[in-house]
């Protein structure tokens, strides 16, 4: 690790020039975005200011961390950190300078961007409930902090395509979207042993592709050999000239299904011939004392351990104040053995508190957002904040909920949203049950703002499926469109899903009176 951190440390003083470079003018907006994406930095829309994005290993939030990003955010004068959909942490609106001295910082006390971006392994993504869910077939979460690690050491040799995606699910529910990314491990377990099965070739964004589910089991001490044989396949056959083609799936898509998984498994045959990648990992154990609650709130969930609870907090569109994040960090101090992990919906569980402090944190997280599922809505950071992003998501979201505010629907209606600012699918609005992607239309001679509307997608092993693309809505009138959805599963007394299934040609005739 101090190799590691030495090798880190040396390169921030140069990005930090190459920074004052493109903030001159000397170089251009994708130069720069070429070189600083790897490095965990994004320039705002504006060009002046900057992103940071800490790689938070699996959603694995320690305190240690947590507190190193509230001092960041507090020292530059921040209100708010943005949750990722990726299990990250990122701080907006700060100058290059305080860019890299957070990078500088970060790398000498263990929190790291190197990666975070870029065409580079991302945060290797984890079920935020893997260790204390009771449908999980077993904990993922040292098999998935072996491969941050692995990734983390060697971080700053990889020359990819583009970005490569890595999860882990402990149950079916799928929670860190095996079923949608480049390589997937799902834990299994058969005649009382325990596997992954491995999924290849997914990903979300523009032309979306569900993994391939191969129906191979490995054992889990194998895992390394699997994604290194994925990088070495990506790397040997990724596309470096076309990068709107430079994914996984492209490769899948231009060898077919069965030629691909051939070559992926020549590449194991490979790594396993020429490298000692097996490993060994010892899982926690919770032993806390467990006391129950009869207490009832949808942000709760029992675990697997008596008397033992995760506490549910999603802040608006994953845009988390610090001074709630001080109040959580705080309040869990004084909890014996109690952690955090991000999720991929922008929110993140308290877990391993027994009755009584679970029922304290809800308390202390009600005003936090989230208490109903359109709160708990998936939200990019979208403009002005993102340089990619062709819409403003969260003004969006925002705007949805005070519609539904002001016009006093305030029960548990809809479903979760999933809001893209663009078609980079930051939401995954394709596997949501109502998503939106932001882009620009020419309507009547006249260039305006639409969301494509996205209906029906599903998440889950052996269910995972796309949504359908119905068409497009213009982005004032979406609040509108939600609320007369809304309105007419309200009025019907039934739960969203039978709605929706028993009363097709409602369902169409609301939204063919909305499309443009």
């Amino acid at each position: 690790m101090n190799t590691l951190n030495h090798i880190l440390l040396s390169e921030v003083e140069g990005f930090r020039a190459i920074g004052h470079k493109f903030l001159s003018g000397e170089i251009s907006k994708m130069e720069f975005k070429g070189i600083s994406g790897g490095m965990g930095v994004y320039a705002q829309g504006s060009g002046k200011e900057f992103v940071i994005r800490f790689r938070i290993p699996s959603g694995i939030a320690s305190i240690k961390d947590l507190k190193l990003v509230y001092n960041f955010a507090q020292r530059y004068k921040l209100e708010t950190v943005h949750l990722t959909t990726r299990q990250a942490i990122q701080l907006h609106g700060i100058s290059i300078d305080e860019a890299c001295d957070a990078m500088e910082e970060g790398i000498k006390k263990g929190l790291y961007s190197r990666g975070a971006g870029g065409n580079f392994p991302r945060n290797v993504a984890l079920s935020p409930l893997s260790g204390v869910d009771k449908k999980e077939a077993f904990d993922a979460s040292p098999y998935a902090k072996e491969v941050v690690q692995y990734i983390l050491n060697k971080v700053y040799t990889y020359k990819l395509p583009r970005k490569l995606k890595v999860a882990f699910s402990s149950s079916e529910e799928d929670d860190s979207h095996v079923t949608a990314v480049d390589l997937g491990f799902l834990a299994v377990n058969e005649n009382s042993k325990q596997y992954f099965k491995v999924y290849l070739g997914g990903g979300m964004g523009r032309n979306s592709k569900l993994s391939a589910n191969t129906e191979q089991l490995i054992k889990p001490e194998d895992i390394l050999y699997h994604v290194q044989a994925m990088t070495e396949l990506f790397i040997n056959e990724g596309d470096y000239v076309n990068k709107g083609r430079a994914r996984i799936r492209y490769i899948m898509e231009r060898m077919g299904q069965e030629k691909f998984e051939k070559c992926y498994k020549n590449y194991l045959e490979k790594v396993k011939k020429t490298e000692n990648l097996m490993i060994s990992v010892e899982s926690k154990v919770y032993d806390k004392q467990g006391i129950e609650t009869f207490t009832k709130n949808t942000r709760l969930f029992s675990q697997k351990q008596n008397g033992l609870y995760s506490v549910y907090v999603h802040p608006i569109g994953g845009i988390l104040k610090i001074q709630h994040l001080k109040l959580i960090m705080n309040k869990i101090e004084a909890m014996a053995d109690v952690e955090i992990r991000l999720a991929m919906t922008e929110g993140f569980y308290i877990r391993n508190l027994n009755g009584n402090e679970a029922e304290i944190i809800i308390k202390l997280t009600e005003s936090m957002g989230g208490n109903t599922a359109l709160e708990s809505s998936i939200c990019c950071i979208g403009v002005p904040t993102c340089q990619m992003g062709i819409l403003e998501s969260q003004r969006t979201l925002r705007n949805i909920l005070s519609y539904f505010k002001d016009n006093n629907l305030t029960e548990d209606i809809l479903p979760q949203l999933h809001i893209s600012g663009c078609p980079n699918s930051c939401s995954v609005h394709e596997i949501g049950i109502i998503g939106f992607c932001g882009k620009k239309k020419k309507v009547q001679d006249k260039i305006i703002n639409v969301f494509e509307l996205h209906f029906d997608g599903v998440l889950g092993i052996g269910k995972t499926k796309l949504a359908k693309n119905y068409g497009d809505i213009k982005e004032e009138e979406v609040p509108r469109f939600l609320f007369e959805l809304a309105s007419a599963v309200h009025n019907s007394n039934k739960e969203f899903n039978s709605w929706k299934d028993e009363n097709e040609e409602e369902l169409n005739k609301i939204i063919n009176t909305y499309l443009v």
